[in-house]
């Protein structure tokens, strides 16, 4: 067994990231999986028990869903999404040459972002938001913003990927399908009650100021209507500590058997943007070296800086945020520092 990291040199590294251009604040919790290691810190403007929105970090617990769901034989990934999601939601939903692929659209497809659908969350969309104009965004402005697009691939193309936040609030929908409640009401009773966090939730109120404010680049970004309209592909909000209690659950087994991480890492697919990172079903991969794919982070990045990754070489677990839009380089950086001193 290698020799953990010492607390006082990891607050120094979690000081040394908030000095980069536009961190204002960090958090990060690492620990072993053995749990013979565990340590929080907080440094700038941000405390260890701040809540933050965890952004995309949000599709591992959709992710965590669907495969209970699944082990409750409530759902298989290769169910057509047309058997849950009503016809007119479907319908035209992916054209590619005049061609209407909807049909052919399955629930992997969406989980494994394999299914060609465009992203309403386009660059102009980024741009308005960042820019102060907050909007909300419910399934049916997202169905006709996207049904103008034209998609991507065929859904399931071989060696083809585009991230598109479309398909997780697709599979919010399907989920509240399936089990006849909220996205929010599944989130509170499959993970949220489950694993007993006091200080995890999906972001509602547009009132509710909790969350530590986003951040991109110099300016804070107050966008709530946006936050509360988006539950199942960026809407939760949580802590270091408790997302850690959800990561760990979630490798080691809780709420599905840990065989189905075979299926998930069967087939990665390398994404461009919005960062450079492989893609799997319903999970991401980030190399520590662009000259090793093999190892690597697994786990999911949130736009709001937020990280919650299982580095398996070590046993390590990291889950926190540098809460900046544009920082993913900054919070990669600490992890990796935190990885080479954890020996």
């Amino acid at each position: 067994m290698g020799k953990a990291i010492n607390p006082p040199i990891l607050n120094e590294l979690i000081a040394q990231a908030i000095k980069k251009r536009n961190i204002t604040g960090a958090v990060l919790c690492v620990e072993k999986g053995d749990n013979s290691f565990s340590n929080v810190s907080g440094a700038g403007n941000i405390k260890e028990e701040d809540p933050y929105f965890i952004a995309s970090v949000t599709k591992l617990y959709i992710t965590a869903i669907m495969l209970k769901l699944r082990a409750e034989n409530q759902v298989h990934l290769d169910d057509a999404i047309s058997k849950y999601l009503l016809e007119n939601d479907i319908r035209r939903l992916h054209i590619l040459k005049d061609q209407d692929y909807s049909n052919e659209i399955t629930i992997k497809h969406l989980m494994s972002n394999t299914s060609g659908i465009p992203d309403y969350f386009t660059s102009e969309v980024f741009l308005e938001l960042a820019n102060g104009k907050d909007q909300s965004w419910p399934l049916e402005r997202t169905l006709q913003s996207v049904k103008q697009m034209k998609a991507k691939f065929k859904p399931g193309q071989k060696g083809k990927v585009h991230y598109s936040d479309t398909n997780y609030k697709l599979l919010g929908e399907i989920i509240k399908s399936i089990t006849g409640k909220t996205t929010q009401e599944v989130f509170k009773e499959f993970i949220f009650d489950d694993l007993k966090l006091q200080h995890t939730y999906v972001y509602e109120d547009v009132n509710d100021s909790k969350p530590i404010p986003l951040n991109y680049k110099s300016k804070q970004l107050h966008i709530p209507e946006y936050m509360a309209s988006i539950p199942s592909e960026g809407g939760i909000v949580s802590t270091a500590k408790e997302s850690m209690l959800f990561l760990k659950a979630f490798f080691d087994g809780h709420f599905f058997p840990k065989s189905d991480f075979k299926e998930l890492m069967n087939n990665w697919n390398f994404l461009l943007i919005p960062g450079q990172f492989y893609y799997g079903v319903g999970i991401a991969k980030q190399p520590i070296s662009i000259l090793s794919f093999k190892n690597g982070l697994i786990g999911h990045w949130g736009q709001s800086g937020a990280f919650a990754f299982y580095y398996p070489k070590k046993d390590l677990y990291f889950t926190g945020t540098v809460n900046q839009i544009t920082g993913h380089s900054v919070a990669a950086g600490l992890i990796g520092k935190v990885i080479k001193n954890f020996d």
